[in-house]
């Protein structure tokens, strides 16, 4: 049995070929690659009871993934998340069939920790020695602590305001950490040269073709863990957009195999009122978004202003017949106390934005409180102690507890 079916790399935009065996970052016009596979094979071979026994993490997907020899698979264990029902908020919003899929029960507590896994892996298999990315934060600790896995150095560039605990994480891997006075947008602009300068193989968002293998991998799980059959929409706080890139093309994947029927759930994008490029475009009607100026949030994993696959997280959209939605933070921050409040879940401010964005569409009757509706929270709120002030009263020793 074969342990990948990969095929090749293809761009989706000018429709190029590219070998799978080779280091490759963006095609020759300028677009992300993405990974294909065999699926003709793969659907033949493979049937869903396969997957009963399989191990509990992303690798049980293995087929749909781009390594070929078990030999280069770095793993810590990352994937199957829970699918947690919220029946107390879902009713509070009017929502009865409300899910959470959990994406900071993962290694270094966020989502990332999925595409660090299947990136590092082929890394890896194709032979590279250090990696170089820009990151918000949580990506740059997750890629730093697999590439200590793997062996493989890791450069890092953060923004000098990004959350200090994603900083300390690269640290404690034995990255090179830089910050920069600026954006994720900047730290791009740095990353790119040192990828000139001293020939480092680039890992920034998109720029290599294996991070969204490891994202797809939500998809998958999502569709194992409600027995094939679809929610209705889920929602996605976005940033880079990898993840909702990669959830689309696994849903993809799996109806061209026949493993899932009929309509695909709708997708919404989830940003900021502080960086809403992908929003303003969707509003428009547009197929790329437009740079955003001065972006500022504290949902700071989606402070994006300018996302290099933005023409295919509003493909996703329009395909699903989705929309994008923007929340400003102070509801955001609202939303993530409620959910602490109501249903013992300490979430990452960008899920908080995402369970808003479903609160506002079902007042707007976008979405309907009998549809099933999947919110993606990404990561562990405990990674932004920032977001939450706490100031209980102290007692003196002997001091009585006062009531409120």
């Amino acid at each position: 049995m074969r342990y990948s079916y990969v095929s090749h790399l293809e761009c989706p935009k000018c429709d190029l070929i590219y070998r799978k065996d080779e280091v490759h970052h963006l095609c020759e016009c300028g677009s992300p690659l993405l990974v294909r596979y065999d699926l003709e094979a793969l659907g033949r071979d493979i049937k869903p009871d396969a997957l009963v026994e399989r191990e509990q993490n992303l690798w049980r997907y293995h087929e749909w993934l781009p390594v070929e020899d078990t030999a280069n698979v770095v793993s810590l264990g990352e994937g199957m998340t829970p699918l947690v029902p919220m029946a107390k908020l879902g009713k509070e919003i009017g929502l009865f069939h409300l899910y959470m899929k959990d994406e900071g029960m993962v290694p270094s507590g966020s989502f990332k920790a999925r595409g660090a896994a299947v990136g590092i892996s082929k890394a890896k298999e194709l032979g590279v020695e250090e990696i170089a990315m820009p990151t918000n934060g949580n990506a740059g600790a997750a890629w730093s602590l697999y590439a200590a896995r793997a062996g493989i150095k890791a450069t890092i560039v953060m923004p000098v305001d990004a959350p200090e605990i994603t900083r300390r994480e690269c640290v404690v891997a034995g990255a090179n950490l830089h910050l920069i006075d600026g954006l994720i947008s900047d730290a791009g602009k740095t990353v790119a040269q040192a990828v000139k300068d001293f020939g480092l193989y680039d890992a920034s968002t998109l720029k290599e073709p294996y991070r969204i293998e490891g994202k797809k991998t939500m998809g998958l799980e999502l569709a194992e863990q409600m027995n094939w059959a679809m929610p209705n929409v889920i929602l996605y706080p976005t940033g880079g957009g990898v993840g909702l890139i990669g959830i689309y093309k696994a849903l993809l994947e799996l109806k061209e195999m026949g493993w899932i029927e009929g309509n695909l759930p709708r997708l919404v994008a989830v940003q900021s009122t502080g960086c809403a490029p992908i929003v303003q475009a969707w509003q428009d009607k547009k197929s790329s978004s437009d740079y955003w100026e001065n972006s500022e949030t504290q949902a700071f994993g989606i402070n994006v202003p300018k996302a290099i696959g933005d023409f295919l997280v509003l493909d996703a959209i329009y395909q699903t017949n989705g929309c994008a939605v923007a929340i400003d933070d102070q509801t955001m921050l609202k939303e993530l106390h409620t959910i602490a409040q109501i249903e013992g879940a300490f979430i990452c401010p960008e899920g908080a934005a995402a369970f808003a964005a479903a609160r506002e569409l079902k007042n707007k009757a976008w979405i309907g409180e009998e549809e099933t509706v999947v919110v993606l929270n990404t990561g562990q709120g405990i990674k932004y102690p920032d977001t939450v002030e706490s100031h209980p009263p102290v007692l003196k020793k002997g001091e009585p507890l006062t009531r409120p």
